[in-house]
């Protein structure tokens, strides 16, 4: 813990060195930065990018990945201004680096700029194409996506790239602070139990770490912003702001994603019903059980399963009468409650769905707590243990019962179609001999990429003889199809295919590189002369 905290200089320092003038709307440089995110078309972009279900012309008001960020940063802020008016926490915030409403508001909208068409599923098709055919070592990783945006491609500040947001807010979007392979020394990877999402990525297990906030093109940009906050949080920690947006981002999905479940019908009570009743009434027997002897059929089973691999990886928090309270309260409220009358679209079934939002948001927001000195799992804030297990099993429900159901795997395979054709378009056309009317932000984003690589391989960070061409069409082309939004992804690959004869318009959701073909590297004013693993 350091001595004294962090100065507010230094938090508010920006990368391009200029302060505020005075023109902005907002005093606070933090509340100025969360006006830079809300105003940038990346954000406005997330108004057409799926949040797990679809509405389908259902005529149903359903959440995507704008309202998504919306409710995360209202939970964020109402998390840090409870922290805030906290006598007994305050002093230990603020020797942890400290903890800005409005950084964290910041934050929350910004988390998920840089996700891609279809939710979860775009990322994990990126990122297996990004690997295995565009040749980027890092691939894609939706929150390393979302720190580029803001720190690179989008051109919307002031700053001559990206928003020149100051380091703490840069700081607070770094739910997982580290780079896919190598950063920091030692990588998270590297520990006995690593921390949450620095394990190997599943299948792969060569890959780096699954989940990671940088690429290699924005290390240093990590690597300033967390200067900010040395010797507050380890290098493997979140900043406090951090964890709180996290954990609100964590309150939101667990709780305004099962709403969207109810309303298109796809939560279902009597399977969620038999799984959680099941393990309560056999709670003994499926503990003892041998591993072989939980079968898919058995109810209960899966649940037992998450309690065995909680009590593995979360030895520091996890109970099993924490545990088994959870899954009794989500029966009780979700189960026996919300689930049990379908949803109809009256207005009654619309007050019970705000009555349970609105009910397990207080009592989630009101179990938050600091830890001084968290374990490698843990960070600064964090849930206490009883909505911490609540949590867990609302998260087990979203994942059993509806993410693995059968109709949306098969969607899905579609949605994954859809991008693996478009990335293959793309770079066929950008590999061809005489690439004429390539689309201008596409052609803008390769020259971006090309002088960020160029730069790399200049002070020799890319390795041996690295292929700046291929590395800088790989990027262009997951920069450029990770900034569409569902439709366009679709419409853009009929036009392609010439499944359409509708005209491709490049002005679309955002436009975020503005500058001239003759000078590309008007986006790519940034510090180097600094060597990082």
């Amino acid at each position: 813990m350091p001595d004294q905290p962090v100065r507010p200089s230094v938090r508010a320092a920006r990368r391009s060195g200029v302060g505020e003038s005075g023109a902005g709307l907002a005093a606070s440089p933090f509340r100025v930065d969360r006006d830079r995110i809300a105003a940038s078309p990346y954000f406005a972009r997330l108004a057409g990018v799926t949040q797990v279900v679809s509405p389908t012309g259902n005529g149903l008001l359903l959440h995507n990945r704008l309202t998504h960020s919306l409710q995360v940063a209202q939970v964020a802020r109402a998390i840090a201004e409870r922290l805030a008016a906290d006598a007994a926490t305050g002093p230990v915030v603020e020797r942890l680096g400290g903890c800005d409403p409005d950084v964290v508001e910041a934050a929350a909208i910004a988390h998920d700029l840089g996700h891609p068409p279809f939710g979860h599923l775009g990322e994990q098709v990126l990122d297996r194409l990004g690997r295995e055919q565009l040749g980027l070592p890092d691939g894609f990783e939706g929150n390393a996506q979302s720190f580029r945006v803001v720190t690179t491609i989008d051109l919307h500040g002031p700053g001559g790239a990206g928003l020149d947001l100051t380091a703490a807010v840069r700081a607070a979007v770094l739910k997982y602070p580290w780079a896919r392979y190598g950063h920091p020394d030692p990588h998270p990877s590297t520990a006995p139990n690593p921390p949450r999402g620095a394990g190997p990525l599943p299948g792969a297990p060569d890959a780096g770490s699954a989940k990671f906030s940088c690429y290699l093109t924005e290390l240093d940009d990590l690597v300033d912003s967390r200067d900010a906050v040395a010797g507050a949080v380890g290098p493997w920690q979140q900043t406090v702001e951090a964890a709180v947006m996290d954990t609100a981002d964590d309150v939101a999905y667990a709780i305004h994603d099962l709403e969207d479940f109810h309303r298109v019908g796809v939560l279902a009570q009597p399977g969620v019903a038999a799984e959680l009743g099941g393990w309560l009434r056999d709670r003994s027997g499926l503990a003892s059980a041998d591993p072989s002897a939980l079968g898919s059929l058995r109810p209960g089973a899966d649940l037992e399963r998450l309690r065995r691999r909680m009590l593995a990886k979360d030895g520091w928090v996890f109970d099993d009468d924490a545990f088994a309270a959870a899954v009794d309260v989500v029966r009780s409220e979700l189960v026996e409650e919300l689930l049990a009358v379908p949803f109809d679209g009256s207005m009654a079934a619309e007050r019970a769905v705000a009555e349970f939002s609105a009910r397990w948001t207080a009592r989630l927001v009101s179990g938050v707590r600091v830890l001084p000195d968290p374990p490698v799992r843990a960070a600064p804030v964090t849930l206490a243990t009883a909505p911490w297990h609540q949590v867990a099993v609302l998260k087990f429900v979203h994942r059993r019962f509806v993410l693995q159901r059968a109709d949306l795997a098969s969607h899905q395979r579609g949605q994954a179609t859809v991008l693996t054709g478009l990335v293959d378009a793309l770079a066929d056309w950008l590999t061809g001999d005489d690439p004429v009317g390539l689309p201008p932000r596409l052609h803008d984003l390769v020259a971006l990429a090309h002088a960020e690589y160029r730069g790399l391989a200049a002070e020799g960070r890319l390795g041996a003889d690295p292929d700046v061409d291929v590395l800088a069409r790989g990027r262009a082309v997951v920069d450029y199809v990770a900034s569409l939004t569902d439709g366009q992804a679709g419409a853009l690959l009929d036009v392609l295919t010439g499944r359409s004869a509708r005209l491709w318009v490049d002005a679309v959701a955002c436009d975020p590189v503005r500058r001239s073909r003759a000078s590309p590297s008007r986006g790519c004013r940034r510090r180097r002369g600094r060597s990082h693993p």
